[in-house]
Formats: C-alpha cells, structure tokens, sequence
C-alpha cells in the first residue's frame, strides 16, 4: 500500500508546512458543475464523437449510448464514494494507490495521462469543421489554435474559468437544443427505430448491427460522457469536497446524458434515410431540416463548444500532472518545475506542459487515437471499481465519506462487465495500450520502486472538510 501523506496546516496558500504545494479552495458545487459538464462538453461529443458511432452503428448508436450511460451510474458511484474518501487532484491515481496499492495506482495514472494527451487535440481539431461557414481553415491549424488559446485561460484562476466555460456552455446546450427540436418535428421514422440495429452498407445495401459491434462500441460510449470524473480532479478546489465532489459527479452524468442522448435519438429518427444517418453529417442535416441561418448558428455553437471543452481539459490535465509532480514521481527537478504555481494560483507550468505538447498533435496523425482512448478509458474505468471494491477496509471504513448504494454488488458488477467489453475491443488498440503500459512498468520497477521512500507518495490536502 502507498503512504498517504496528510500534511500539517499550510504556512500560506499556496505551500504547506513541509513544503508540499497546495491548491486553492475557491468554488462551490455550482462552479465545479458548470467545469465538469463543460469538460464532457456535450455538444462538442455529439458533434465529434458521435458521428463515428454514426457510421458503425447507424440505428443502434443510441442504444449504446444508452447502455454506456447505465454502466456510467455504477462508474459514477465509484468516483463520487472514493472521490470523497480520497479528495486529491490527482484523480484516479490517488484513489487506486491508497486503496490498491502503489503500482496500481502508476498504471492508473498511465492511462489517465494517455487519455489526456490525445483527447484534448483530437476534440480541438474538429472545430474547423463547424467554422467553415465563415472561413475555411487547416484542421491542424485550428486545432493548434484551439489548444493554444485553451492554454492560456488555464493559467487564470480557476472562478473565472468557472463563469467562462458557463457561458459557452449555455451556449452548446442550445445547440443541442435546437438539434433534438428539429430532428424529432422532421421524424422520418418511428420510435422502433432505435432499436432496429440496422446501418448501411458499402454497397448501398442495409447490414445488421450485431451485438458484438453494440459490445466493441461501448467503450468509445463510456468516453462519450466520461468527463464527469473531473469533479474528482477539482476535489482540491471545491470549497466542501466530502459534500460536493459527490453531487458534482452524479449531477454531472445526468444532465450530460440527457443533453447528448436526447438528440441522438431525435437525429436516428430525422435522418432521411439509413444511408445519411450512417454519413454523419450533422450539420447537413441540421440546415436541410431549417435553413443556412440556423445551420450556420448551430456550427458556431458547437465551434465554441469545442473551445470551452479544450479550456476544462487544459485544466483538467494540469491538475493531474501537477498533482504527480508534487507527489514525487518524476526527478526532483522536473517535480519541482510541474508543482510551481502562479500568481492566479493555477500550476502554470503544468498547464504549459499539457497544452503546448497538446497543440503540436494537432500536426500529427490520429486516426487510431480514438481506440486506445476507448481502451484507455474502459481500463482505467475497472481499475477504479478494483478500488472500489477495496474502499471499506481497515481505517477506511470510519472515513467519512459519501457511500455507494448496493455495495459491493455494483463494482463486482462492474469489474465483470468491464472486463468484457475490454477483451473485445481491436487487438491493435490493445497492443498500443499494452505496450504504453509495459514501458511504464518498466519506469516504475527501475526508478520508482527502488525510491519509494522518496517517490510516489500519494498526499491528499490537509485541510479536507465535510
């Protein structure tokens, strides 16, 4: 088991007594909302992300999000009974490593930090797409500057942030607003279809969605509303995090899965034929069912999106780097530079860190990113149940703590359903993870297990209230 630090009151606030840097405490549950379900941002995911389950599952597609969704609640009990048992920026990997035990806790962080790396860039890219109604700009170029400008509100304080990304999130819920509106007054087919697992296929004819398909698209359906975890990675700002942490995450999951569902099924149902909902086109089909204006309306809406989801993630990223930087598990030097924070409060060279190198992918070839970040995700999602299921033993049992209902029938539960969908997902995205994963055993076994006196030291805030 890892040794959970708890320091001693802070000599300022921006470093504790020994000289372990903190963060500071400056939203409530509303703000920490407004951060989390901007990090699902999900306008941008039905815009982005959505299409792609489009064309592999045409008709089924809302039934795996619908799916995904459910399994997302017994995911979310875990995150908000641990994230308030174990309030750290660190997120995952702090949760796992007290409960599970130092390398699971590095394997944990592994693939959080896979996920963070790729998700941020893949997302600003699409935003050319939607910004092509007013001028047409490289993919890689946009996506670029997305990340950059992302980058430099993640060094302003964290309240700000808070009222920015609310605005742009009024905004993207209109969107998807105006989206479901149409797509259900220009219904071409019945309910039923949502359930008629049909897509089309390459010859013009019609294929069957079969439940394999259903099963391998689940893991890119839990990315869908995945970002509900950053109340977790906010646990060390929220004013109250043995409250908030908890009714931040399970509000987030779902308003997040009524904002992305709801349109799904209103787009299955106003497609014209299977052949154009397969496409994916969105914004095709939301200016056929009104008119340029609207269209136009929309994709700036989702343009904006985009933009709001690249500063929560900005965001979301420094905070776990920063977090790992001061619990030691780089060099001394480069732990050093990632715990620095500026005069916003904010780990200015952690948000550096993720948002520059997140700015030069946008030049770099994506096109499997996407699987392993579905493996990524499924990962570290079982990983967490693990956790979990471990959560109640010894001193933690008297912690106080937000507690799971069906406990532990929903992480048994969930660890067996996990499991399956990860073996079922594309070998090579396996091999990619799996590989990532072996390189980091290996830092692990050769640098951070022979100081684990010194290194990756888990620490959670000294100052956690109820």
């Amino acid at each position: 088991m890892t040794d959970t630090l708890r320091p001693a009151e802070p000599a300022s606030a921006e470093q504790t007594g020994d000289g372990r840097r903190k963060l500071k405490r400056s939203i409530g549950v509303v703000g920490g909302t407004l951060l989390t379900l901007s990090c699902v941002t999900p306008a941008s995911t039905l815009f982005v992300v959505v299409p792609d389950l489009f064309g592999t599952l045409g008709t089924a597609t809302a039934l795996t999000i619908a799916i995904g969704s459910l399994l997302c609640i017994a995911v979310a009990f875990c995150y908000a009974e641990l994230g308030t048992l174990i309030p750290s920026a660190g997120g995952e990997y702090a949760m796992v490593s007290t409960l599970a035990g130092r390398l699971a806790g590095w394997l944990v962080f592994v693939l959080s930090l896979l996920v963070v790396v790729i998700v941020p860039p893949v997302i600003a890219m699409g935003t050319a797409d939607y910004i092509a109604p007013l001028v047409h700009v490289d993919p890689a170029l946009t996506g670029a500057g997305v990340m950059l400008l992302a980058t430099l509100a993640g060094l302003l304080d964290l309240r700000a942030n808070a009222w920015i990304t609310g605005v742009f999130l009024v905004l993207e819920v209109i969107a998807a607003a105006v989206v479901a509106v149409l797509g259900f007054s220009h219904a071409h087919r019945g309910a039923g279809s949502l359930v008629s697992m049909e897509v089309a296929g390459a010859h013009g004819g019609i294929d069957p969605v079969t439940a394999g398909l259903v099963v391998s698209g689940l893991a890119i359906a839990l990315f869908v509303t995945q970002g509900f975890s950053t109340a977790v990675y906010l646990s060390e700002e929220l004013e109250h995090p043995r409250r908030d942490v908890a009714r931040t995450v399970l509000a987030t999951l779902a308003i997040s899965t009524v904002i992305i569902l709801v349109p799904v099924a209103a787009i299955t149902m106003g497609a014209t034929d299977l052949k154009e909902l397969t496409g994916g086109d969105l914004s095709a089909m939301v200016t056929a069912w009104s008119n340029t204006a609207v269209g136009t309306f929309v994709s700036l809406c989702v343009a904006l999106a985009i933009v709001n989801a690249g500063i929560v993630m900005v965001i979301q990223n420094s905070r776990v780097l920063f977090a790992s930087a001061r619990d030691k598990a780089w060099p001394t030097p480069v732990n050093g530079l990632l715990s620095r924070l500026g005069r916003f409060g904010s780990p200015w060279v952690a948000t550096l860190t993720v948002g520059v190198p997140g700015a030069l992918l946008c030049f770099v070839d994506l096109d499997t990113l996407y699987g392993v970040t579905g493996v990524s995700v499924t990962a570290m999602y079982l990983l967490v149940a693990v956790a979990a299921l471990l959560g109640r033993r010894d001193s933690h049992r008297h912690t106080p703590a937000w507690r799971m209902p069906l406990w532990p029938a929903v992480p048994v539960l969930l660890i067996a359903v996990l499991g399956y969908v990860l073996v079922q997902q594309d070998p090579a995205y396996l091999l990619w993870t799996g590989g990532i994963t072996a390189v980091a055993t290996l830092y692990w076994a050769l640098y951070l297990r022979p100081r684990r006196d010194t290194h990756w030291l888990v620490s959670l805030p000294e100052d956690t209230r109820a």
